[in-house]
């Protein structure tokens, strides 16, 4: 049977306050091996960390989220860096640059995110990647520390985007954006350039259901139990078969957060 890596879940949302054990459950039922659990700021940081602590084939991200950046506290770096040792945090972020919200000023979200790729430059850590709106800053900040490696999370862009980072060595997470036919033409173009030891799969949950999904909850909340309705999508689309997909993305999913030496399941 094939088993799933999900590379992105915001698992202390308030939307899985009542059942987050339960989510955790149906997602070992539907043969999620592996789950990495995203935090946009210091407080979430630590939750999910000790959420990781306590839980086997749950990892997480350690960092400030660019709608977060103006709110850090003034040693939030020193504050970040002892969380970025632990073993369960496996990436700095979610960080990167959002010009379509703006809701931190952009000369903050720059600096807040250039201070995150100095330290996973320091501490030899990938990156997990936010953008919109703001490629064009986002690239020229990647290019200034050659050798950052990480994932542009939930990936949503056209085929120069997706070349550009690519090029840089980052993998790509593939959300159920791509299930969704009314906005997926520029991504559905640009995955036939995407090769599969590049991909990483992520719900994004509790965001971004897939729309394909023929049963849906009737509280439209998406959750790690639905990853395989994006690996049979994107399946289809590559020509690929299901077990490939799950095969290589689990791979790439070990390879990138380094976890190789982690067999460890739900």
């Amino acid at each position: 049977m094939a088993s799933f890596c999900d590379a992105g879940v915001n698992l202390f949302s308030n939307q899985f306050d009542a059942d987050r054990a339960e989510v955790i459950e149906r997602a070992k039922q539907h043969a999620v091996q592996q789950l990495l659990l995203i935090s946009s700021d210091l407080p979430e940081s630590a939750l999910n960390l000790a959420f990781c602590q306590n839980h086997s084939g749950v990892f997480c991200t350690a960092g400030v989220h660019p709608h977060q950046a103006a709110g850090v506290p003034s040693d939030w770096v020193q504050q970040l860096r002892p969380l970025l040792n632990e073993p369960a945090v496996v990436a700095v972020g979610e960080c990167g640059l959002d010009f379509n919200r703006d809701f931190s000023p952009r000369n903050t979200q720059l600096q807040v995110f250039e201070q995150q790729l100095q330290l996973a430059s320091e501490l030899q850590k990938p990156v997990y990647l936010h953008e919109r709106d703001a490629f064009a800053d986002q690239l020229a900040l990647l290019r200034a520390y050659p050798g950052i490696t990480g994932v542009a999370h939930c990936f949503t862009g056209n085929k120069a985007q997706l070349t550009a980072y690519l090029d840089l060595g980052l993998l790509i997470g593939i959300t159920g954006w791509l299930c969704d036919e009314r906005r997926n033409q520029e991504l559905t173009e640009a995955i036939q350039y995407l090769p599969l030891d590049r991909i990483l799969l992520e719900t994004d949950a509790p965001y971004l259901l897939p729309r394909t999904l023929a049963a849906k909850p009737k509280n439209r909340r998406n959750e790690p139990a639905f990853i395989s309705e994006i690996a049979s999508y994107l399946a289809a689309l590559k020509q690929l078969s299901l077990a490939q997909v799950a095969e290589q993305t689990s791979l790439n999913f070990s390879r990138v957060f380094r976890l190789m030496e982690h067999r460890d399941g739900l």
